[in-house]
């Protein structure tokens, strides 16, 4: 599926304010060594993107 196929499979089954405005694929999720996923290790590689974006 692509992008726009989940966004648009969200606005339909989804409330609005749940239908994500962009979505991200990557191979795998940095994860602890339990196996839990490093949350903030995604928000910190957010917040990154973010101060690089012009």
């Amino acid at each position: 599926a692509t992008e726009a196929e989940i966004i648009e499979h969200c606005r339909a089954n989804l409330a609005k304010f749940k239908v994500p405005t962009a979505v991200e694929f990557r191979p795998e999720l940095p994860k602890t060594m339990v196996g839990k996923i490093l949350r903030r290790a995604l928000r910190e590689e957010e917040i990154a993107k973010q101060s690089r974006a012009p």
